[in-house]
C-alpha cells in the first residue's frame, strides 16, 4: 500500500524521534515538530493525510490545534488525526474524537500499534476520496466502459489501453469532441493496478487559467485573496492513482512548466508553499486539438508534448465506424427509455439506414443527445423518421437530420407531439 504525508507533533524529543523514523521506514513522507504553534502553522502551509498530535505541549495544547483545524478547514480537505494522550487525560482524547478526530493512543503504546492505526486510517481516508469522486461523476452502465461497438477501430482501443494499463506510463489520447476520451481513460484506469485508488478528473478547458495552478496543486491559507484555508489540488488527491487532464491544449504556458515539472520529477509545490510535495501518480491526458500544430506555433512546449506522448492513443470518429452506429443507437434506446419509463421497442430500418448515413460531426455525444430526445418526443413503441422530423421545424427536409443537428424546435415538436396524439 502507498504511504502517505503524515505531520507528527510531539514536544518530546526521543518520542518524536522514534516514532518519525518509525513512520518513515513504514513508506511514508513524515514531518516532525516539537511544537503545537509549530503544527498549526505547518498545516496553513501545505496539506497532509495524517495529523499525529500530543495532547499535552507547550504554548498550546494538541485539542487546541484540532478544534483550529475543524473550524477553518472543510471536511474534505482536513487530514485524518490521530491524539496520542497520557494516562489521566482520556477525557480530552474522547473530545477531540467529537470533534473530528478519527483514533487516539493512550501512552505508552507499542509502535507497531501506531503503524497499524495509521495505515488503517489512510485507507479510510484514499476510500473516502475515490467513493466521493465516484458518487459526484457516476454515469450510467456501460459495456466496455462505455466504449460501445465492435468494429475494428474500436477493438484496437479497447486492446491497447488494456496493455497500457499493465504499466504506469504516461497516456495521451486525441480524437474529435464526442468520441469518448474520457472513457478510454476510465478504461485503463480501471483495468490498472491502481483501479482502487481514485482517478480523478480535471476538465482543464472548464477552469480559468487563473485559477488552474491552484486546482491542480492547490494553495496554502493566505496565499491569494480569498485563500481562507488550505486545500488540496488534484495532483494531491490522486496520490497513489491516476489523474485525467481532459483538453490539455487549452493550459497556458505558465502552467505548462509546472505541468512539466511534476512529469520530470513527480514534485510540486502548492501555490505559496515553502516545501515541495513528492506525487506518485499516473497521468492520462486528452485533447481534441492538434498538439504537433501547437508546438509548431509555439503555443505548446515541445517538451512537455513528449513527456504526454509516450503512449498515443487516437479515438476515431463516429463516421469512421459507422458499422457501430446499430450497436449505439440499440444501447442508447434502451438506457433512455429505461429511465423514462417508455415502452420503446426498436427502430424503423428506414430510420436506421438514415442514422448511419449520417455524418454526426458531434460523434458519440451528438448520437446520444439525438437518441435521448427521440425518446422523450416518441408516441409510441417505435422510432420513426417522423419522430425525428418532430424534433425541427416543419419545414424540415425528408431525412430531418441536417435540422435536427441545429437548433431544434422543441418547444413547437412538444406541441405537434400533443396535437397528433389527440
Amino acid at each position: 500500500m502507498a504511504g502517505g504525508s503524515v505531520l507528527l507533533a510531539d514536544d518530546e524529543e526521543k518520542i518524536l524521534k522514534t516514532l518519525g523514523r518509525a513512520l518513515s521506514e513504514d513508506g511514508h513522507d513524515v514531518v516532525t515538530t516539537p511544537s503545537a504553534v509549530a503544527a498549526q502553522r505547518l498545516l496553513a502551509e501545505r496539506s497532509f493525510d495524517l495529523l499525529v498530535i500530543d495532547y499535552l505541549m507547550p504554548q498550546r495544547t494538541g485539542l487546541e490545534v484540532i478544534r483550529e483545524l475543524v473550524a477553518t478547514t472543510p471536511e474534505g480537505e482536513r487530514p485524518a488525526i490521530i491524539m496520542m494522550t497520557a494516562y489521566g487525560t482520556v477525557e480530552s482524547a474522547v473530545e477531540a474524537m467529537k470533534l473530528g478526530a478519527r483514533d487516539y493512543l493512550q501512552k505508552p503504546f507499542n509502535v507497531d500499534e501506531l503503524l497499524v492505526t495509521v495505515r488503517r486510517l489512510l485507507e479510510e481516508q484514499r476510500t473516502r476520496t475515490g467513493l466521493r469522486y465516484l458518487l459526484s461523476e457516476r454515469d450510467a452502465d456501460f459495456n466496455n466502459y462505455g466504449l460501445v461497438g465492435r468494429s475494428r477501430a474500436v477493438m484496437d482501443v479497447l486492446k491497447r489501453a488494456e496493455l497500457v494499463a499493465a504499466s504506469r506510463s504516461t497516456v495521451l489520447i486525441t480524437g474529435e469532441t464526442g468520441t469518448g476520451k474520457e472513457l478510454v481513460a476510465r478504461a485503463i484506469h480501471a483495468r490498472s493496478g491502481q483501479r482502487d485508488m481514485p482517478m480523478i478528473k480535471v476538465n482543464c478547458a472548464a477552469i480559468p487559467d487563473t485559477l488552474l495552478e491552484s486546482e491542480l496543486f492547490g494553495h496554502v491559507r493566505g496565499a491569494f485573496t480569498g485563500a481562507s484555508f488550505t486545500k488540496k489540488g488534484r495532483f494531491a488527491l490522486a496520490d497513489g492513482g491516476t489523474i485525467f487532464l481532459d483538453e490539455i491544449g487549452t493550459i497556458s504556458m505558465a502552467v505548462q512548466a509546472k505541468l512539466l515539472r511534476v512529469l520530470q520529477d513527480r514534485e510540486f509545490e502548492p501555490l505559496g508553499a515553502e516545501r515541495t510535495q513528492k506525487v506518485d501518480v499516473r497521468v492520462i491526458a486528452a485533447t481534441s486539438r492538434d498538439l504537433r500544430q501547437m508546438v509548431a506555433a509555439e503555443k505548446f512546449q515541445e517538451d512537455l508534448y513528449y513527456r504526454l506522448n509516450v503512449i498515443p492513443i487516437v479515438l476515431p470518429a463516429l463516421r469512421e465506424r459507422r458499422e457501430d452506429i446499430p450497436m449505439l443507437v440499440d444501447h442508447f434506446l434502451r438506457r433512455f427509455a429505461r429511465d423514462s419509463g417508455k415502452r420503446i421497442e426498436d427502430v424503423e430500418q428506414s430510420l436506421m439506414a438514415e442514422l448511419e448515413r449520417y455524418d454526426w460531426p458531434g460523434n458519440v455525444r451528438e448520437l446520444e443527445n439525438t437518441i435521448e430526445r427521440a425518446v422523450v418526443l416518441a408516441t409510441g413503441p417505435h422510432l420513426t423518421r417522423e419522430t425525428l422530423w418532430l424534433m425541427g421545424a416543419p419545414s424540415a427536409p425528408a431525412s430531418g437530420l441536417p435540422t435536427m443537428r441545429l437548433h431544434a424546435n422543441l418547444e413547437w415538436a412538444e406541441r405537434e407531439t400533443i396535437r397528433r396524439a389527440l
